[in-house]
């Protein structure tokens, strides 16, 4: 079973995907004002047994996607996990013995089927699908071997960056990662429950229709457990924190020539298992 949050009739629910719409389940469980608390709680499982009973109160078009875990105390993104995205640097550099850690914020993310906004500062806005993990169980110093069992749910994320601000200063990308609605994320979670939801997943970011990424998740430098079990070394994870874990190649800004965002377009960021993550894109008003 998926869940998600949304909004609906100037209100914030959430509650389990159904074909036909959404269940709000949020009503029915006041003391998780949120998805970040029902995790916290280990609620997923009530969540699914509560649905099970109900009938869709939301239909398709009646309501509009949000970040699914909102306001997470840390967002974690890890930067160049892939070996061919490694190679675009072209410094001849070795794969790297510690992977590369950088945060966003809650706000430089939207919704699925929200726009991505192009800002006003800079025209190379570009996009980076990724598969994000949520974190259940918190803890400090996890072993690597015990850190799946970390994980409360898988969701999608796509990384949006504007290229020229995360190169203004010479040791950080803080800048060019977090411009607000400049990336997405949904558009719902999947609860964790097997290793085999991550071990080996293709993972595909698409422009128009256009396939610009293509890799699958066996093929990371640093594994999920591994990135758990580093990131959770110096700083305590806590429930609903959320862990984006790297994008292939094939990004717009290494393409010959570079092909940045373009108002109205289409960007779909797909994963086996997940679902699809799609966004337009808008210029900032």
């Amino acid at each position: 079973m998926r869940f998600a949050t949304y909004t609906a009739d100037g209100a914030t629910f959430y509650g389990a995907v159904a074909d036909e719409g959404m269940i709000a389940l949020s009503p029915d469980f006041p003391a998780w004002p949120s998805l970040r608390e029902v995790i916290a709680a280990d609620g997923l499982d009530a969540l699914a047994e509560a649905a099970a009973d109900l009938s869709v109160t939301h239909p398709e078009g009646s309501f509009r996607y949000a970040i699914p875990v909102p306001s997470p105390e840390k967002i974690i993104c890890v930067g160049v996990n892939f070996p061919a995205r490694n190679e675009e640097y072209r410094d001849g550099q070795d794969l790297p013995p510690y992977p590369s850690l950088f945060v966003r914020f809650p706000r430089s993310f939207t919704g699925h089927g929200r726009p991505l906004i192009r800002p006003k500062a800079s025209r190379q806005l570009d996009y980076e699908g990724e598969i994000a993990v949520v974190i259940g169980k918190g803890g400090r110093h996890i072993a690597e071997a015990e850190a799946l069992d970390h994980i409360a749910a898988l969701t999608l994320a796509n990384e949006g960056t504007l290229r020229d601000w995360v190169r203004h200063a010479k040791f950080n990308v803080t800048q060019g990662k977090n411009f607000d609605a400049s990336g997405a994320m949904g558009p719902w979670i999947v609860p964790f429950e097997d290793p085999a939801q991550i071990a080996d997943v293709r993972l595909t970011t698409r422009v128009n229709g256009e396939t610009r990424q293509d890799d699958r998740t066996s093929r990371m430098i640093f594994p999920v457990a591994h990135q758990i079990a580093y990131i959770s070394t110096f700083t305590t994870l806590v429930p609903g924190d959320i862990i984006v874990t790297g994008t292939p190649t094939g990004a717009g800004a290494r393409l010959d020539p570079p092909q940045y965002l373009q108002p109205g377009d289409v960007v779909e960021v797909e994963a086996e298992g997940i679902g699809v993550l799609r966004n337009t894109v808008a210029d900032e008003t």
